[in-house]
């Protein structure tokens, strides 16, 4: 027989448990979502285990090894509990949405590279090539605009009739 008092009474106090799902909620969210906002458009095998890895790390910090389920329960409302409120200040303030989802960002305009703006993200000229031949695009003259989006994929906005061959 299992000892219930010892899975279902936290042996951690509730507001250590929040604070610090929140502290490491809010560094995760800062470092992924704001730093590196190119890496999070798509998952890619890498990515995955980078996330794993991030989860590993992070647990210790988060949990203080606790071993109750309500432990484990809470730290988990807390997680979803700091996404959804994010969101709902997001939705809310369009100040907030700002800082939560950064906007899109020009990387090419009128079939011309801006190079401050690939820097900035860290996008290579291979990178946006390779984005623009998977949307059928032969030339960078053919493209009106490309932006990376917040969620880091990339939107690409062709020219009307084409190329300009003047």
């Amino acid at each position: 027989m299992s000892d219930w008092q010892r899975l279902l009474v936290p042996d951690t106090p509730l507001w250590e448990i929040a604070l610090r799902g929140s502290v490491i909620y809010l560094v995760l969210f800062f470092l992924l979502r704001v730093l590196l906002k190119r890496e999070s458009g798509s998952t890619g095998v890498t990515d995955l285990l980078v996330i794993v890895l991030i989860a590993d790390a992070a647990q210790n910090g988060m949990s203080n090894d606790y071993t109750s389920i309500t432990d484990g329960v809470l730290l988990v409302a807390v997680i979803i509990g700091w996404a959804y409120l994010l969101d709902l200040l997001a939705y809310r303030w369009p100040a907030v949405a700002r800082i939560v989802q950064p906007g899109s960002l020009v990387l090419v305009r009128d079939g011309r590279v801006l190079r401050r703006n690939m820097r900035r993200e860290l996008v290579t000229d291979e990178e946006l090539y390779s984005q623009l031949r998977q949307r059928g695009v032969e030339h960078l003259g053919d493209v009106k605009e490309v932006r990376m989006e917040s969620q880091g994929q990339f939107s690409v906005i062709p020219r009307e009739g084409g190329r300009d061959r003047s």
